[in-house]
């Protein structure tokens, strides 16, 4: 794939490197993240998303962008609700597999010697797994007002504060989702999921802020060097997965009606005002709504855990929501293009809104640190208010395990300070921070292009994989 570079942070795919290609490819990078990203197919897949009809500007990647599935992890597609189209594939299956960070007011210095019980404790109150069964027993209604009111069904059973929903993008609840576009399948995984973290890159850590770039941003948003904060990373769990398994078949049976041809099936889409792209997006937001509420459910068990083995009472807890951001999802917004203001679709699969101002959670891998940024101006301008969402894999999970044989990651973590507690040895071979490019480059990137900016460094003390 031909790739130009224009700028220190950003190449080009021109609009005639692949067939199709209805505006260039943009990827913000550096010369050693670029060179990791020619490695696999991430680049002809962001040409192929380049193709959708309505596309506006250009599709973007993200430093982090790794191959995915139709388009690559990483990239951002925005299209023209009027007369584009919307992609499960240019979504993804986790629908909002988002990060959620709480602050508290403890210090690490102080947590060292309960830290193993704290982890334990975690890992028995936060359901994990492929298939695993959620905390929250759920019928359909009652899985259906989930899907409409996001993480405020969760705090109105018990789950948490109002102010909670303060600190969450969308207040933790899109517009628009309706049960009765879900189908069958996806209702009858999402009744047994509520309360659970899933598997793969999913996972519960707690952390020490061991940086402060920014101390004014730092103080508004509660963190201080030395302050303890916990990270939960998941989303909408195996109703999301369906959703986007049963639209990508849908969409793909609707093209030909409407004339729409794509180089890659997997990018199989349907325009924004048919009956399956509303249809599609109605089942969507629900699906993002469940991991808002998800999300919810797993902070406030956290928050009790915490309270118990420390025999600490709320008030001096003070654990509350920095913020909760999604990935991998669309979302109807308003940018200026070519000095007019258009109504778009935005696609970000990978990626996190990076609006003015807004924090934005970039989790690394649990042997090495994560990040707080927050968005700007710039990336309203270039990026369409996107940046990255997190590390990026440079190994398969095959790989990963294979090239974990014959060691134990769970002491070389403890070596590193970290305390580990998954299921299996494979859950943490699969995970293992060599198998992610280093955060820090990815951060350098977007920070020195200017479409985030560092907050603050968070250093793992434990971890809760799935």
């Amino acid at each position: 794939m031909h790739v130009e570079k224009i700028g220190p942070y950003l190449w080009r795919i021109p609009p005639d490197a692949a067939p199709g290609m209805r505006v260039p490819g943009l990827v913000v990078a550096d010369e050693r993240l670029m060179r990791q990203i020619r490695t696999d197919l991430a680049l002809a897949q962001l040409a192929n998303g380049a193709t959708l009809p309505g596309i506006v500007r250009a599709a973007f990647a993200m430093p982090d962008i790794h191959q995915g599935y139709g388009l690559p992890v990483g990239g951002v597609v925005a299209t023209d609700v009027r007369s584009g189209v919307v992609s499960p594939g240019a979504i993804g299956f986790d629908i909002n597999c988002g990060v959620r960070l709480m602050r508290t007011g403890l210090e690490a210095a102080a947590l060292t010697s309960r830290l193993p019980a704290l982890v334990e404790a975690l890992y028995a109150a936060v359901p994990t797994g492929v298939g695993g069964r959620g905390s929250v027993n759920l019928d359909q209604r009652e899985l259906g007002r989930v899907m409409t009111d996001g993480a405020a069904w969760a705090v109105a059973r018990g789950h948490g504060t109002r102010e909670d929903l303060e600190s969450i993008e969308s207040s933790g609840a899109i517009a628009g989702a309706d049960p009765d576009a879900v189908s069958r399948q996806a209702i009858e995984r999402g009744m047994r999921q509520l309360g659970s973290l899933g598997s793969g890159n999913h996972f519960v850590e707690v952390q020490t802020v061991d940086e402060v770039y920014d101390a004014a941003v730092a103080e508004r948003l509660g963190l201080h060097a030395g302050g303890v904060t916990l990270m939960i990373h998941t989303g909408s769990r195996g109703i999301g997965h369906q959703v986007c398994t049963d639209f990508v078949r849908t969409a793909g049976g609707a093209m030909a009606r409407y004339g729409i041809s794509v180089p890659d099936r997997q990018l199989a889409c349907a325009p924004i005002d048919s009956p399956e792209a509303r249809a599609y997006l109605a089942a969507m937001r629900g699906a993002a709504n469940f991991a808002f509420a998800n999300r919810q459910v797993l902070a406030e068990a956290a928050r009790r855990v915490f309270e118990r083995v420390l025999g600490t009472a709320p008030a001096d807890l003070e654990m509350s929501v920095v913020y909760d951001v999604a990935h991998n999802i669309a979302k109807e917004e308003e940018h200026s293009v070519d000095g007019a203001t258009r109504r778009l679709l935005v696609h970000r699969k990978g990626a996190t809104r990076a609006f003015p101002g807004q924090p934005v959670i970039v989790p690394g891998d649990m042997g090495r640190y994560s990040f707080v940024l927050v968005g700007t101006q710039t990336a309203m301008r270039e990026t369409f208010g996107s940046t990255c969402h997190g590390a990026g894999r440079v190994m398969s999970r095959t790989a990963a395990v294979k090239a974990a044989r014959g060691r134990r990651i769970v002491d070389e973590l403890a070596q590193r300070g970290v305390v580990a507690r998954a299921a299996g040895h494979q859950s943490l071979a699969e995970e293992m921070p060599e198998a992610y490019k280093d955060v820090r480059e990815v951060v350098d990137v977007v920070h020195g292009f200017g479409i985030s900016t560092r907050v603050a460094r968070l250093k793992p003390l434990g971890v809760i994989k799935g």
